[in-house]
């Protein structure tokens, strides 16, 4: 049975961690804010720009004439996993179920026969493949310094991807990431980059007919390693939003805890001092007697 002391000092321990995880808490929610904008802003245009490249797209079809990020090279052997973490911890289920997904489309296709190579970005995602897939991974992209994601950021990440693509590296990119929804959840998400795959959406239902100036080939040449860049963007963006989400979450639930614990420590520091004092009592009660 612990002493008196040994649980005060257990309260009051249990006392600081809850300051702080009520601090990272309020934290949290003031950039969650931030972020849930920045991500929601962004999928207007990520939206109509994916529909134009639908178009353009279907026009074009499967010919020779069509760009390499939409053809692709023919093959599908060698697959790109890009795994889109968080830097830090604290976060609840966040980092492990993006690196739960990428995990299982990397065993999938190495069973499948297929050739893995592995980018991360971000510290977490890293660390949690690094065990069963160190051999695989090509590269590692750092954002630890960036205090705010920006499209640079992302142009950073596309540029590494398309000179990996132009150098014949590797046939299929797919982007790991986590979708925001809202705070209690976000959604584990995979994303085919190269070759560009869009879908018809908005495109499909329009009834409109464009003439396009120069040629669909020359602008599909110059959008597609932009849309690299913007899905990218996109991704990093919804992942901002869930890691905030989720590390609030998580934070709050760690209030409640230290909270529940403190109570049931009190109660416990309480009945053993109740217990000191009553054998005190006791021992002082007997020595009377026995005078």
């Amino acid at each position: 049975m612990p002493s008196l002391k040994d649980l005060k000092n257990r309260i009051e321990s249990v006392k600081s961690t809850r300051k702080i995880t009520k601090a990272m808490q309020m934290v949290a929610a003031a950039k969650l804010r931030r972020a849930q904008e920045a991500a929601e802003d962004s999928r207007p245009y990520a939206k109509r720009f994916n529909a134009v490249m639908a178009s353009l797209a279907a026009s074009v079809g499967d010919s020779d004439a069509a760009p390499k990020l939409l053809r692709g090279t023919g093959s599908d052997q060698v697959q790109l996993l890009v795994v889109m973490t968080a830097e830090r911890g604290l976060c609840g289920g966040f980092n492990a179920n993006i690196a739960k997904l990428a995990r299982q489309k990397a065993t999938e296709l190495k069973a499948a026969g297929k050739t893995v190579k592995i980018l991360t970005v971000g510290k977490k995602g890293r660390d949690a493949l690094r065990r069963d897939f160190a051999a695989d991974f090509v590269g590692h992209v750092d954002l630890s310094e960036v205090k705010r994601i920006g499209y640079a950021n992302a142009q950073g990440v596309a540029k590494d991807i398309l000179t990996r693509f132009d150098a014949g590296e590797f046939d299929v990119a797919t982007i790991f990431y986590a979708e925001f929804v809202n705070v209690v959840t976000q959604v584990p998400t995979a994303q085919q980059i190269i070759p560009a795959s869009y879908e018809g959406g908005e495109a499909e239902e329009s009834s409109a007919v464009y003439d396009y100036e120069p040629s669909e080939e020359a602008i599909l040449a110059d959008l597609l390693p932009r849309g690299v860049s913007t899905q990218i963007f996109a991704a990093l963006l919804e992942n901002g939003a869930s890691e905030q989400g989720a590390r609030m979450s998580a934070m709050d639930n760690a209030t409640r805890n230290a909270g529940d614990m403190i109570d049931k420590l009190t109660i416990e520091f309480n009945r053993s001092r109740q217990a000191v004092i009553t054998n005190e009592l006791i021992e002082i009660i007997s020595g009377a007697e026995a005078l």
